[in-house]
């Protein structure tokens, strides 16, 4: 039987706003195939339906909003069942779609001895940020990171990321985050149940060693690296651990055969 496919987003189906070349066919032969499928994102700062759009205006169709789950979801997910507050609150930096899934989740944001800071990719962070993130963290906020990735390919080069952010923060507490994205496993265990396969049934489809590979052993699944994106041949040698499979691009993908 065919494993289902988790797959990655930036640098496995699209660089920024530009779509890897055969990323397209390799949507069209997952829904042809009948292939259960996932896209799992690092990224925090868009919704479901804001990915969704954002590949139909990519060319890429036939895909519903049940077909992602992002750092975002699975952040929100994670602190709604650790949470023992009636109104739990969070300070946040980062975009909509934390902010979103977080309100879904029942918190409150929050400036106002918040319980979490929760950090994710932010293109307007700045000092201000750092200096209330600090400060509550300083008074007892439990310190979230959505996602730990220090970079992001982007067209043309890459640009910095969430991991960046944490940094800057853990470096005035001196507090490391608890990061609930790859490669958290757990990111990887919470996909494959809303596929309803268990792990050894699925493959992950990443860019990266240290976060999409990584996890997608630690979970039970078979993983495959594409060099579209971050890491390169020569990088994947680097790490004590290997993926089951290496390929390009995904153009080069048949979910068949595996």
């Amino acid at each position: 039987m065919a494993k289902s496919i988790i797959s990655d987003m930036d640098g496995v189906i699209y660089r920024g706003k530009q779509l890897i070349p055969g990323a397209r066919e390799f949507v069209g032969r997952l829904l042809e195939s009948g292939t259960p499928f996932l896209f799992l994102t690092n990224n925090a700062e868009q919704t479901p339906l804001d990915l969704k759009l954002k590949l139909e205006g990519l060319g890429v169709g036939g895909i519903s909003e049940d077909n992602f789950i992002t750092s975002a979801m699975a952040t929100a997910m994670f602190l709604k069942s650790q949470t023992r507050a009636a109104q739990p609150t969070a300070y946040v930096v980062g975009g909509a779609g934390l902010i979103n899934e977080l309100y879904n989740a029942g918190f409150s944001i929050s400036e106002s001895r918040p319980d979490y800071v929760v950090v994710a990719k932010s293109m307007t962070f700045g000092f201000e940020q750092i200096r209330k993130a600090v400060r509550f963290i300083d008074q007892g906020a439990r310190f979230i990171g959505t996602n730990p990735d220090m970079i992001d390919p982007v067209e043309g080069g890459y640009e910095p990321a969430a991991g960046t952010l944490l940094a800057a923060i853990t470096a005035a507490t001196g507090k490391k985050p608890y990061i609930v994205g790859k490669p958290n496993s757990l990111m990887m265990l919470l996909a494959t149940r809303k596929l309803g396969v268990h792990p050894d049934e699925a493959v992950m489809i990443g860019d990266r060693m240290d976060t999409d590979i990584v996890g997608g052993i630690e979970a039970g699944m078979s993983t495959a690296l594409v060099l579209s994106g971050v890491t390169g041949r020569e990088q994947m040698d680097a790490f004590p651990y290997r993926p089951d499979y290496v390929f390009d691009s995904v153009a080069d993908i048949d979910p068949r055969a595996f």
